[in-house]
């Protein structure tokens, strides 16, 4: 597993682990965290290190790769998009380039939204067209691209999952979120609770009933069964797929902020900011296809659960 001392890896590295799977982590710690993985699983390895991740996956009988070593922030993406593009794209390419030497044949893609950029109907089904507005979106269609044309050539099956908002926490309270610098909103908002520095609440004109945006929050621990659940399907022999994981339903900014409210019991110091170019009013999943096809069934998809793990993690670490 490469990132997998990021949020959704780590997450997933314990769900595997849960489910009886051998886990090995791959990543170079830049971004992720070193307590959120057992010392014994951690290799550090750049992803651009394509001997490096040979060795890794030499060491031991390596069945299937699961890939979410990324840089993930959109507004970070548009100054310095070179960095985005050598992370992302060729380190993916590198990554691939290891499994194809190794003889691994399956992937599971941690994939984006983004690559939909404005979409043109929602909820969004997978057929809609690539239209991305950043880098880091683009970023996510290159490798998407690669992925088609190793499986033609070299066989490697691959399946994308194309999350929409990634948000909670463990419920055991084992790993939750922590980005540097953070730039999702459940932890925002619990950062301005916490300091008291009023959080930034981008656009309060859309069209929408309340004006602010409407996002598609899924918890990040039916995202990490989404990808065990993928593994699973390769391992079965199932083609190479792209799959939204979304709930399908959609909350927007201020619900968030009043659902966090009600489950901090304290007040979140806001203002509103101007828009941020790019952000789409509603962006909001069809998942049909993931829960018929692989069986997923999201188990935390009202706002609540997923606020609630989320202040439980924020109050044992924030």
């Amino acid at each position: 597993m490469t990132g997998g001392a990021g949020y959704i890896g780590s997450n997933t590295a314990l769900q595997l682990l849960d489910a009886g799977y051998d886990v090995v982590v791959v990543d170079n710690l830049s971004r992720g965290h070193r307590e959120s993985v057992d010392p014994a699983r951690l290799r550090e390895v750049d992803l651009l290190d394509t001997e490096g991740l040979v060795k890794v996956m030499n060491e031991a009988p390596c069945e299937a790769v699961i890939h979410f070593a990324a840089y993930i922030a959109v507004g970070e993406s548009m100054k310095i998009p070179e960095v985005y593009f050598l992370n992302n794209v060729a380190g993916s390419l590198s990554l691939l380039t290891a499994m194809v030497r190794t003889g691994i044949r399956k992937l599971v893609f941690s994939s984006t939204a983004a690559v939909y950029g404005m979409p043109e109907r929602v909820p969004i089904v997978e057929t809609e067209r690539y239209a991305p507005v950043s880098a880091y979106g683009e970023s996510k269609v290159m490798v998407e691209k690669l992925l088609h044309w190793f499986d033609q050539i070299h066989g490697l099956r691959s399946i994308c999952l194309r999350y929409f908002n990634a948000a909670g926490a463990d419920p055991a309270g084992r790993t939750g979120e922590c980005h540097e610098p953070e730039t999702h909103l459940i932890p925002l908002l619990f950062k301005a609770i916490r300091t008291g520095i009023p959080v930034t609440l981008f656009g309060d004109d859309y069209p929408t009933a309340d004006g602010t945006c409407i996002r598609d929050y899924v918890h990040v621990t039916d995202l990490a069964r989404a990808h065990i659940l993928a593994v699973e399907a390769l391992a079965a022999g199932a083609p190479s797929a792209k799959y939204n994981a979304g709930t399908g339903h959609g909350f927007s900014v201020r619900e968030v902020l009043k659902a966090v409210e009600d489950v901090a019991g304290r007040p979140v110091p806001y203002e509103i900011g101007p828009r941020r170019e790019g952000d789409p009013p509603l962006l909001v999943a069809d998942s049909g296809r993931l829960q018929t096809e692989l069986g997923w069934n999201p188990q935390y998809s009202s706002l609540r659960a997923i606020v609630e793990t989320a202040w439980r993690w924020e109050c044992r670490n924030g």
